[in-house]
Parts: C-alpha cells; structure tokens; sequence
C-alpha cells in the first residue's frame, strides 16, 4: 500500500533540487579556497578541453578537413566532457575553477538520474533518499572535486540505465524512449569507452530475453537504440580507432605493469574493488543500512515494508547491473579505485532501501541521525576543520582539502618565457615529475596564452639525451624531489645545469622549500628582432656555414631571413645546395623559423613593420653526394596561398670534401630528420619500427606538428615541380607526413607517387592497403594487396593485411584463412 504521505515525483524534483543546490554550494566554496595545481591526469584533460576550446573560435563546419582537424585533437579519449567544458572556458576564462564548472552539470544529471531510477523502481522517498546519500558518499564528493572523467562516466552511466529502466519497465512511447536511450548510451561512450563495462550486460540481458521470447518488436527497439548509439560515436572512431587499438595496450596492460597491479589469476584482482568499497562508501552509509535490512528480514518480515513490496525483478535488474559492470571492470588488468565510480548510484538506491527498512518511531532519528554523520564527515573530510581522527575511524582514505599555501609559480614561468621570446611557440623541457611540476601542467598554465608555451617530458631515454638537449630552447629543472623520473633524467639535468649551452634564466623557491629553475640556451635555435621596414618579399641577408665539409655529417648553418610578418609566418623555403655541372645535390626545405612564428604575435599596427629571423640549425648532405663546390638556390612558397618565388643568395659556396675535419653542429631541423627516417619506408616492417620509434621522439620537440604540414609543403611542390633530386625520398617523406598526420586522401596520392617511381617494391602496395584500410574501404584494399602477393608472397604482413580485408568485407572462412596464424 502506499503511503498516504508520499511525496508524488513533482514535488520530490523540489527537494532535488535542494540537495543538487546544497552540493553546488560546498563545491564552489571549496574551489574559492583552494590553490592547488593540477595533477597529471587532471592537467592533461584540462588541455583537451583548451585544444577544443582554440579550434572552435573559429568553426568551420561545412569544410570536411576542419572535422578532421576536430576528431583527431582527441586521438585516444572520447571528447565529450572537452566539449561541454569549452562554454565555462570561453565565460570565465581559462583556468581551473572555471573548467570544474562542468561537474556542476554531471551533478544534477547523476542526481536526476538516481531519483528516476528510486522512482520508477521503489517509490519517490527511494529516490530522494538515494540521492542524498550521492551527495553525502566519500566516493563522489572527492571526485566531484577533480577534473577527471570518472565522476562525469558515473553520471552519464547512470543516466543511461535510467533511460534503459524506463524503456523495459513501460510500454507507453516505447520507440521515442528507445530512441532516448540509443542517444544517452552513444553519449556515455563519447565521455569513456568503459562506459560499456557497465552496461554491457544489461544490453546483453535484454538482448537475450527479447530474442528467445520471441519480442520482435522490443527486440527491433533495442537494436535500433544501439545503432543510434553508434552514428554518435562513429565520426570519431572512424578517425581515430587505429590509434585507439594501439594505445589500447599502453593504457591497458604496460600501466598496470608499470603500476604493479595483480594479475587476473589471483584473488587480489578480483576481490580489488570489494576492498576499496566501503572507503567510498564511508562505514556509516554502509553499516546502518545493512542493518536495516537485517532487521527488516528478520522482524519486520510479516509486515508492510519497502522490501516486501517491492518486486523481486527489480533487485535482480539492480543486481545485473552490479555484478556486470563489478566483472568487467575486474577483467580489466589496469586497476584504480575510481574506475567503479558507476556502481554507486545503484549502491545508493539499495543502501536508501536499507535507511528505509527502519520502523518504529526510532527510524526517524536513524536515518537523519546516519546522514547528519555522513554530512559531518564530508565537511571535515573537505575542510581544514580538524577531526582527523574521526575521519580516520569513519571515513577513512577520502580526505580531499584545498590547499591553501605559497604559489607554485607556473604562470610566472610561462610569462617569463613569453616576455624572452614574444614571437614564437616554445617547447619548454620538464624534467622533473612531481604532481605539481609536469609536462601537463606547464602546458595548461601556457594554454592560458594561446598555448604559446607547451610542456614536455623529455630526457626519459639516455641515448636520446643529446637530442633532447640541442632540441629545445628551455628547460625547466628543480632540486630536492623530483617525482617519477627515470634514471636518465639525473644525466638531462645534468647537461643542462652544468653544460655551456644553458644559462640560468630565471629561479623561484617553491613551497616545499625546494628550488625552481628556468634555463634557456644561450644562443637559441630560433631568434626574432625587430627589422626595418616590411619589404614585399622576403630577403635572404646572410648565411653562416663552414666552408669545407664532409658529406653525410650534420652541417652546422645560420639563415637569416627578414621580411613582413605575414611573409615570415607563412612561408616554407626550398633551398637546394647544386655542384656546377653535375647532378650531385642536396636539399635543406624547411619552414621559416621552424614553423615556429606566432600567427597571433603582433598587435595590428606591427603588422607594418619588418622583422629578422634568425635560425641556428643543421643540415645534412646526404645520399651519394659528390665532392666538389656547392652553390644554393632559394625559392620562398607560402603555405596558405602557394604563391612562390626565387629569392637572391648572397655569395657562398661549401665544399664537399671527405678528408675535411667533422665540425660540430646543432641538431638538425625536424623536417630534415622526417626525410631522412623515411627512407627506411621501402624496408617494410624492418624500416617501420625505428621510423615510428624517432618520429615520436621528434613529435615531442613540435607541439603542434608543424614540421609535417612544412614537409607536406615543400614536398609536394618539389613533385610537382618535377625538381632534380631523390624523388623515392621525397615522395616517402610526403607519404610519411600525411600518415602521421592521419590525412587519407594526402597519403594515398603520396603512396601512389612512390608506387609510379618503384613499382617492384611489395611494400609500397602494401601500404596503400593499409590506408584505405585505416579509411574503411576494404574493397580499394584489394586491388593493391593483390599486386603485393604477386611480387612477394613471403612476406607475412600481407597475409595479415588479406584477413583484415577479407574480415571487414564479411568473408569469414577466407580471414580465418589469413589469420589463424596470428590467434
């Protein structure tokens, strides 16, 4: 029977209303005190949502290309939580507080979604009462203070199965809540992929019972909802799931190596998350409902209570949900406590059944007595209040309070840097890796200034020491702790501290009492002053380079180019070092200043101004070159307009002599280091490896890849040109940057230029079909890999490459043909 004073679900929406409020108030009042920096993971998201923010000042969403550009800034995460924070960042600027604005969003959805699943399986008092304890739980109040995706899945989860409930439970609108549901479950997926460990099996329940109860049109519904749930999640796994497959791995299996969690045959990594449970949970919220329901059980049995009337399907449906998505999340070997954060709005329902299986007239007093606790415990668990003891004993492991000490200075290092260097997009080395000070960080703080500053991890590997040393313009080092460091990284700071390149540009004390220091090189890799007046077209003033050389070593070589900024920023220039009389040459294409010119650098009235650019850099004569004089040809091509020219060289000439001394030089330029690594393209799986190895390590040294979009230019035009020179080379350079720049189209025409210059090399067919594979076109993968098979049949890959074709073309016996060797 129902009680006469039961709220009806409007007037519970009221009280809702109440508790999301009271939750908004704690929250945003713990933010106004806190100063912390944030972590690693909390830093990195935050710069998701930066990069979505800067590309959608200016959308595009008629051009196809600029989608593109827009799946793929979130290669390896689902993107919705960037998208609905980017709102906060364009209102209240770019910072911390204002991105956590979002979980205010996440709450009222977890809260709704809690209270309609009371409802529509017990009664409104379920509902109210689960939802307080969502606000009062350990679990959710100290995530709900972090910028992590946790709190935001547990939400959208929950919200789903809410829309699933409604849909199985009712009749009434059964396609419209079908349709519901296939959108929330495509939502949840564009937060986290792991959102399918929880809901996974209840889908698969349904599926099941629909088909062999013969509820065709339920079973229609289902399927339809799910296929909705695909075209949401679809424009960006189509982009991106071959970097997903492979990063699947390191997320996966190497973290939780790494990390020590136990292996899937022992009890530990199974009974994990039962451990960690009731500090979620708190002993309090946990306790007093379980004794209710052994007191419901064992006296109040015979009478009228929220057990006895409650249908014995809903505490199955609930238990489905649990103990699928407990399951899952176990067989995934890369254990953290939040990972279960979506069990607990089905364990606050149950537990809310639990406060309401008390009678008589104490039950009043139990449950409001058991959530003044749990309030209690929050505040001191949130606050510096004091009461550690009692947290301890009650509420163990949750203690989250703002930390309200000395700066950490990051915008101070951020706005150093950007005061040496107005013009360009630095790259600053982090060496250290403590919680505060990491590359995440650091990229955040620079996010605020048009992520002119951008934090990375480098010195990891010792024999990429020296690189990373002559990469970068700046480095960050610090004494006392230096966090999760590798053994190399004592040799990186070393370099720097102590080498000649560095100067000690600037140093703060930090709040533990340790040293920050800023080092910058002494003669940096790019410079930019002030010039005379703009001129037209961009000059040439001077070169600096030794006179005699070797071949095949690193060439030290100063340009320095003036012009207009516009010039300076767009242009790629095609420099070419050609013997008299022969053929014998080589090539140095790079963009001006690296590509490293800021778009948005001056203020409108400095746009009539000329300014110099002065690159220190390296380059290489490689290849069978020639000994004798060499003269340079310069040609200047703007990126964005294709408009190009020749551009006078003063008097130079280098000889190439084998017996000459090797001179020490700077490292050389990134497109320079891209051409050279592609040639090991025609080498296949042998080449492959160190190719993608360096390329990753070059990556880091260019925040925003531009030196594949500087090589996609100045390739491209030498092709079309139909220049003399190492074409092979070329067309696998361009090939190379647009595969890494996941272009299709690009790499397709790039790979046929390679297929028309070396037609007998099986390798180069049997890239094509991997690209129109990664592009879903199994059918234009054949034609190709079939030519392979014809030249070599031998080589395993192409077996590999014929049972994916044949899989995504629905041929089974032929894939199973082509890859059972593999399983």
């Amino acid at each position: 029977m129902k009680d006469k004073k039961e709220l009806n679900w409007e007037q519970g929406l009221v009280y809702l209303t109440i508790i999301w409020l009271v939750g908004v108030i704690i929250d945003r009042f713990w933010f106004a005190i806190d100063q912390s920096i944030p972590a690693w993971d909390q830093a990195d998201y935050l710069n998701g949502v930066v990069n979505y923010w800067e590309i959608l000042q200016k959308p595009d969403v008629l051009n196809g290309e600029w989608w593109r550009q827009f799946w793929l800034i979130s290669p390896k995460i689902p993107p919705l939580t960037y998208l609905l924070t980017t709102p906060f960042f364009s209102l209240f600027g770019v910072s911390l507080d204002s991105g956590t604005l979002v979980m205010l969003l996440y709450s009222a959805i977890l809260l709704i979604s809690v209270y309609g699943l009371g409802v529509i399986l017990f009664n409104v008092s379920v509902g109210l009462w689960a939802s307080i304890i969502c606000l009062i739980i350990p679990g959710f109040y100290y995530y709900r203070l972090e910028f992590l995706l946790d709190f935001p899945l547990a939400a959208i989860v929950t919200f789903s199965f809410w829309l699933l409930t409604i849909w199985h439970c009712t009749k009434r609108w059964s396609w419209l809540k079908a349709g519901l549901f296939g959108i929330s479950f495509g939502l949840a997926l564009f937060v986290k992929q792991t959102s399918l460990f929880f809901l996974f099996i209840p889908i698969f329940y349904l599926f099941i019972s629909y088909l062999f109860r013969k509820k065709w049109l339920r079973l229609s519904q289902l399927i339809i909802s799910l296929f909705i749930s695909f075209i949401i999640i679809f424009p960006w796994v189509r982009t991106n799931w071959l970097l997903m497959l492979t990063s699947g791995k390191r997320a996966t299996i190497d973290s939780a190596i790494i990390e020590g969690d136990p292996a899937l045959n022992t009890l530990d990594a199974w009974t994990y998350y039962f451990k960690v449970l009731p500090y979620f949970l708190s002993w309090v919220l946990l306790l007093i409902p379980i004794v209710g329901f052994l007191m419901s059980w064992i006296y109040w049995n015979k009478r009228e209570n929220i057990l006895t009337l409650t249908s014995k399907y809903n505490w199955f449906w609930l238990g489905l949900f649990l103990l699928g998505g407990y399951l899952l999340s176990s067989v995934n070997i890369n254990k953290d406590a939040r990972y279960i954060l979506p069990l607990l709005p089905v364990l606050s329902i149950i537990l809310a059944v639990g406060f309401l299986s008390w009678r008589g007239r104490w039950s009043k007093i139990i449950r409001w007595g058991t959530v003044g606790i749990g309030f209690i415990l929050m505040l001191l668990n949130l606050f510096p209040l004091g009461g550690n003891a009692i947290t301890e004993i009650f509420s163990p492991k949750m203690q989250h309070q703002p930390y309200i000490g000395k700066p950490w200075y990051h915008e101070e290092v951020v706005q150093e840097i950007i005061k040496t260097s107005p013009y360009l997009q630095e790259t600053l080395g982090v060496l250290p890796s403590t919680p505060q000070l990491n590359q995440h960080t650091f990229s955040f703080y620079g996010g605020k200034y048009q992520s002119q500053i951008s934090g990375r991890q480098v010195g990891v590997r010792e024999k990429e020491i020296e690189q990373d040393a002559r990469s970068l313009n700046y480095f960050i080092t610090k004494n006392g702790d230096q966090g999760s460091i590798p053994d190399a990284q004592k040799l990186i700071v070393k370099r720097v501290e102590q080498g000649l390149e560095f100067k000690l540009q600037k140093q703060w004390k930090l709040p533990d009492q340790s040293d920050l220091f800023l080092y910058r090189k002494k003669y940096p890799n790019v410079t930019v002053l002030p010039f005379t007046e703009a001129t037209e077209q961009v000059k040439l003033e001077e070169i600096i380079t030794p006179s005699i050389v070797q071949a095949n070593q690193p060439i030290p070589v100063t340009y320095k180019w003036s012009g207009s900024w516009e010039q300076l920023q767009n242009g790629v220039v095609l420099l070419t070092w050609k013997k008299d009389g022969s053929s014998s040459s080589w090539i140095h294409d790079h963009g001006i200043g690296m590509g490293r010119l800021r778009q948005d650098a001056l203020k409108v009235d400095d746009y009539k101004n000329g300014y110099e650019v002065i690159e220190r850099t390296a380059m290489l004569a490689d290849g069978e070159i020639e000994a004798g004089n060499y003269t340079l040809e310069a040609v200047y091509l703007n990126r964005k307009t294709q408009e190009n020219y020749s551009i006078a060289v003063p008097p130079i000439t280098i000889k190439i002599d084998p017996l000459a001394p090797i001179i020490p030089a700077p490292e050389l330029d990134l497109v320079t280091q891209l051409r050279i690594l592609s040639s090991g393209l025609s080498q296949g799986i042998k080449g492959l490896d160190p190719v993608f190895k360096q390329t990753a390590r070059i990556n880091q040294y260019d925040a925003n890849q531009d030196y594949l979009v500087q090589a996609d230019t100045a390739f491209a035009q030498r092709l079309r040109n139909n220049d003399q020179g190492n074409r092979l080379q070329w067309s696998y350079a361009l090939a190379l940057s647009n595969v890494l720049q996941q272009d299709v189209k690009g790499a397709i025409a790039a790979i046929n230029q390679v297929i028309e210059i070396a037609p007998n090399n099986p390798y180069n067919y049997a890239y094509l079909a991997f690209v129109y594979l990664y592009d879903w076109n199994p059918h234009e993968a054949e034609k190709p890999l079939q030519t392979a098979l014809k030249l070599d049949p031998n080589i395993p890959e192409l077996n590999t490459l014929s049972g994916v074709t044949a899989l995504m073309q629905g041929n089974l016996i032929k894939a199973w043909t082509n890859l059972r060797e593999l399983l």
